[in-house]
């Protein structure tokens, strides 16, 4: 008999099957894939740690978290720096001096903020957005959102600009400094020697059964156990009884490349609707590689169907509404704790998940 029975080798799991053991209880991690580590899994090719669901890149000022993920792995110094590319030409990420520079030639903050305002003039009219095309216009004008948020974004959605919520843009984060460090966090980096180091860490003396699902073996796996952690797709656990919520898929292609440098950095962006994927990853850059060779992954966005990875919750009303039924029914749960992005149904980075597992297993032990 398990104290714990946990459906998901990902960060949540792990954090939470870490801490429960830690606290003496005993605990069963399962997952359906052939690996731990869930989307932040990384596999070693040619020497090169690949971030094999995407780029993963650990940020926060939480001093608590960051202190807990090293203790496990050293992290290294290595910050997001990405680079846009719109029809050949290369723009820095997020909106800074220099991507102000490279689209307009300005070259201090005031002619730049001077540059927005005049973008901006011609939309001001636009009161209350009715879709992320009024609310980016209207926040950053025609230059801005036409070269680096409208097709990218709708790429990302896999629906026109003028059918996404307006809220997915709240703001644009301007900064009118030479700065291309994307976020703002105190902390960030990535584990020397990839995420599954981390995740192998976490999970170290605790029983693992990898290909196995819990749909297929559900009935022998819950009397195993005293309460379940359920850290996937929330409206599966109930068997879509209110309708399957909406979810962004992502499909991977890699490829080992005879040569040492591809494109100079680890994360560039292809903006353009024209081009199929939405970003190419040089897996090497996260850890200052100098191997030979070098793994390049193509990414492209679409729209979750059965069988797909799902990866993004899609947040709108329509779906928030019938979430809200979900997790009615997962209130009323007496053994069940559900939690990550699938089971809250949310959008959650590296850092949060780990906060919210630490404080979800303070509160159960």
């Amino acid at each position: 008999m398990y104290d714990y029975l946990i459906v998901g080798a990902g960060l949540f799991g792990s954090v939470f099957a870490h801490e429960a053991t830690k606290k003496g209880k005993k605990c069963l991690i399962i997952d359906k894939r052939e690996h731990i580590g869930g989307n932040v899994y990384t596999e070693n090719v040619e020497g090169i740690n690949v971030h094999k669901y995407g780029a993963h890149i650990f940020h926060t000022s939480n001093k608590e978290v960051w202190d807990y993920v090293n203790s496990f792995v050293e992290f290294n110094r290595y910050t997001n720096s990405p680079v846009a590319n719109y029809k050949g030409k290369l723009y820095n990420l997020p909106f800074n001096m220099n991507t102000f520079y490279q689209l307009w030639g300005v070259k201090t903050p005031d002619e730049a903020r001077k540059k927005i305002e005049e973008q901006r003039a011609e939309f001001l009219h636009i009161t209350e957005p009715k879709n992320l095309e009024e609310q980016a216009l209207v926040l950053g004008g025609r230059d801005i959102y036409e070269k680096l948020i409208k097709e990218y974004t709708e790429k990302q959605w896999g629906r026109p600009a003028t059918e996404i919520p307006a809220f997915i843009i709240r703001r644009l984060p301007f900064r009118f400094t030479f700065d291309n460090n994307y976020f703002n966090d105190t902390y960030q980096g990535i584990p020397i020697g990839g995420y599954t180091k981390l995740i192998e860490k976490l999970l170290e003396g605790i029983e693992v059964r990898l290909n196995t699902d819990f749909f297929e073996n559900k009935e022998t796996l819950t009397k195993q156990a005293k309460t379940i952690v359920y850290t996937g797709m929330i409206d599966q656990y109930f068997n879509n009884c209110f309708g399957k919520l909406d979810y962004r898929s992502l499909q991977f292609e890699h490829s080992v490349l005879d040569q040492e440098n591809f494109q100079g950095n680890a994360v560039v962006n292809y903006t353009e609707k024209s081009v199929p994927y939405t970003r190419i990853i040089e897996h090497k850059h996260f850890e200052f590689g100098t191997q030979e060779k070098t793994v390049v992954t193509k990414e492209y966005s679409s729209e979750w169907q059965e069988g797909d990875e799902p990866y993004y919750p899609v947040n709108d009303d329509k779906n928030n509404v019938l979430y809200d039924k979900y997790k009615e029914l997962a209130d009323k749960e007496t053994n069940v704790i559900f939690g990550g992005r699938l089971a809250e149904y949310k959008y959650y980075d590296m850092h949060k998940v780990i906060e919210v597992a630490l404080d979800r297993i303070n509160k159960e032990i």
